[in-house]
């Protein structure tokens, strides 16, 4: 996962034409710690699919207030700029339904292809 430290580059990535899963997250936090072991299992099952980013909340507060990031972790798939579909909750979240989750945002998605 891509750790973006610049709001440029996160405009840039959710930008492009496929599916950008936004994962905001913060060092502080212990749910965010409990998705660490399996993501990266989560992100080689998506590949070519699904690009992931990474974004500290608390390195982006402007932006996350923007976005109404209340709970982390949160999950956002954007594609082309467009906010497609988000998992944001304050209860911790599953391997299952993450993949939920991704599983939706490539359905919408693909719905949205003309």
């Amino acid at each position: 996962m891509r750790k973006i430290s610049k709001e440029q580059e996160y405009q840039e990535q959710i930008s492009q034409s496929g599916v950008t899963i936004a994962v905001f997250k913060a060092t502080w936090c212990k749910d965010c710690h409990y998705i660490e072991p399996f993501m990266p299992a989560v992100e080689e099952a998506y590949e070519g699919r699904i690009t992931f980013i990474e974004l500290d909340r608390d390195e982006f507060p402007d932006l996350c207030e923007q976005l109404n990031i209340l709970g982390i972790p949160s999950f956002i798939a954007f594609r082309n700029g467009q906010e497609l579909v988000r998992f944001v909750s304050k209860l911790r979240k599953t391997r299952e339904e993450i993949e939920q989750f991704l599983d939706r945002a490539l359905e919408v998605a693909n719905a949205l292809t003309p």
